[in-house]
């Protein structure tokens, strides 16, 4: 923890239950008291197994989905006192499947920039800027997302959250559809954001990407935060082996 900072966002007892039809019991538990801090220029892994509800925590963050207990802070605001619109320009989330709208790459990339009416020089710059930044090909801006493939679309919308210059950048899953080079060419771009300075939370089940990226770890089972440490006193082998038990345990459930 850093000597004598506030966190950037701070979590306290966050719960999330998802309501069933027909029950008066309260919903499923999907994520359980969960608390912790992110400071400024730390780069979180939430690593765990499938159904641990990490993306449902980077919904929360971003207030595509509201906790139905505790509290989440940002910069020592409550979020629910944030206006959903000022929130999400400095907490941007990339999912896993994102959408480009119907447009072409190039305007997808300007389109948010042009809604909070940043001049056009600017809106130039910016995109040129990730374009190079992630080497987007220039063939691609000319697509729509019905012409890219998985891979091209998430780094396109990860080029499209860059470049609204926000405080967080929550990513769900960003490499899992693309190759090892430019999987490994990401890493070091989003590590070097700002300086080394820029604040990540990513989801994220390939630990060797875990590892080479965070400095901090993240890890939910069931729901639940189990663990809370900085990288370097993290035992990976020990959290890989956890992950492989929990995914077996799954797979026998569902069979």
């Amino acid at each position: 923890m850093p000597s004598g900072q506030n966190p950037l966002l701070r979590l306290e007892g966050v719960s999330l239950s998802v309501p069933v039809k027909g029950s008066s019991t309260g919903g499923t538990p999907v994520l359980r008291d969960i608390s912790f801090e992110v400071f400024e220029g730390e780069r979180a892994a939430i690593v765990g197994p499938s159904g641990a509800g990490k993306t449902s925590l980077l919904r929360l963050l971003n207030r595509l989905s509201e906790p139905t207990g505790g509290a989440i802070y940002l910069e020592n605001r409550d979020c629910r006192q944030i206006p959903v619109i000022e929130l999400r320009r400095q907490i941007a989330l990339v999912m896993q499947e994102s959408k480009l709208l119907g447009m072409p790459v190039r305007d997808a990339l300007a389109y948010p920039l042009k809604l909070r009416g940043v001049k056009a020089g600017e809106i130039e710059r910016r995109v040129a800027a990730w374009v190079e930044r992630l080497r987007i090909p220039s063939d691609w801006l000319w697509r729509t997302e019905v012409q890219l493939s998985a891979g091209q679309r998430q780094l396109v919308a990860l080029a499209r959250a860059l470049i609204l210059e926000p405080k967080v950048l929550l990513l769900d899953e960003p490499t899992s559809a693309l190759d090892a080079g430019r999987a490994s060419e990401l890493v070091r771009v989003l590590a070097q954001l700002d300086g080394g300075k820029a604040t990540v939370l990513m989801a994220n089940h390939q630990l060797d990407v875990a590892q080479q990226f965070c400095t901090r770890v993240l890890h939910l089972q069931g729901g639940e935060l189990v663990g809370n440490l900085p990288a370097g006193e993290m035992d990976w082998a020990k959290l890989r082996e956890s992950l492989i038990q929990a995914e077996a345990r799954e797979a026998r459930e569902w069979s």
